[in-house]
């Protein structure tokens, strides 16, 4: 396993990037490094949905909505006068039962309608933030008391820190034998349940897994932010942007996550003088990607990309 992994071309692409990235504060503007925050908080958000769609198979249209329980109840409970510990764990804890509440039943419909029953969560959360505005702050958003640093370069090496831990408990699941079956399970259920799997009780974990990630992910956004608002981090489009970024950097390959959520912060930002063009041509660009590079932009860079 260990020797496999060192012959790995992905393996020291990964390592070479986290090293670059690391020392990165000592050269960059804390603007740069706000960008590249925020970057690798999507990246964690992208690869915990690469999991369950990647592996699984599971079509998840409302990844915010486990990032939302997760964000928002770490934001409420600070405001009440929770220390940020407990709050990041009562927010990874609540997108894990809320993950399970919305798994069990969703998990038993195929095809497009778990997909629509994950959008119908997100519309839901969303409902419940403005109904209980006197609690999650509505539509105007929640602000949070504590923040985890002022200090951009403290924050960027948390986000980064994070991040690296997270693909690598991901990518260790993703190529472990219980990978194997998920991804066994995403291709013929039915061939999978045949040989002997659970497919129902590992597509179950890996959607917990997801929740995991995506709940502590949220929370710790939040406490970087300082703020939690529905158009920040539960709305649709949110998502949207959370799966193009899978997706573009590399379906399958859990890290190809983060260089898609990166490419897709550090494009938008660099084309904001277009204005409402930038989004058209960041969108094109990555539907170009997506449409002739089936194996994302982690292909290109591990010349993997002509073979998909």
């Amino acid at each position: 396993m260990l020797a496999k992994t060192l012959r790995n071309p992905l393996f020291w692409l990964c390592l070479i990037g986290l090293a670059l990235a690391s020392v990165l504060p000592l050269w960059v503007s804390g603007y740069i490094l706000g960008l590249l925050t925020v970057a690798y908080y999507f990246g964690v958000f992208s690869m915990a949905w690469d999991l369950l769609f990647g592996f699984a198979g599971e079509v998840n249209f409302g990844p915010t909505f486990l990032i939302g329980l997760g964000a928002y109840t770490a934001g409420i409970l600070n405001g009440h006068g929770v220390g940020i510990p407990l709050c990041l764990l009562a927010g990874t804890v609540a997108a894990v039962i809320g993950g399970l509440v919305l798994a069990l039943p969703a998990l038993r419909v195929r095809g497009p309608y778990f997909g629509l029953t994950t959008v119908v969560a997100v519309l839901i959360l969303q409902n419940l933030i403005v109904v209980f505005a006197d609690t999650t702050g509505g539509e105007i958003g929640l602000t949070v008391p504590d923040v985890i640093s002022i200090d951009a370069a403290t924050n960027y090496w948390i986000a980064l820190g994070f991040m690296g831990v997270s693909g690598l408990i991901l990518y260790a699941i993703a190529v472990s034998p219980v990978g194997l079956i998920l991804q066994a399970s995403g291709q013929d259920p039915v061939e999978a349940g045949a040989l002997g799997f659970n497919v129902a009780k590992h597509k179950l974990a890996a959607f917990c897994v997801s929740a995991v990630f995506s709940g502590l992910a949220g929370a710790l956004f939040v406490f970087y932010m300082g703020t939690a608002s529905v158009g920040t981090l539960v709305d649709v489009s949110v998502g949207v942007q959370v799966i193009i970024g899978a997706v573009l950097g590399g379906r399958r390959t859990i890290v190809g996550g983060v260089l898609g959520a990166v490419f897709l912060i550090a494009a938008g930002e660099l084309l904001r003088p277009l204005g409402s063009l930038s989004t058209f041509v960041v969108s094109a660009a990555a539907l170009a990607v997506i449409l002739f590079v089936p194996a994302g932009l982690l292909g290109i860079l591990t010349r993997q990309g002509r073979h998909a």
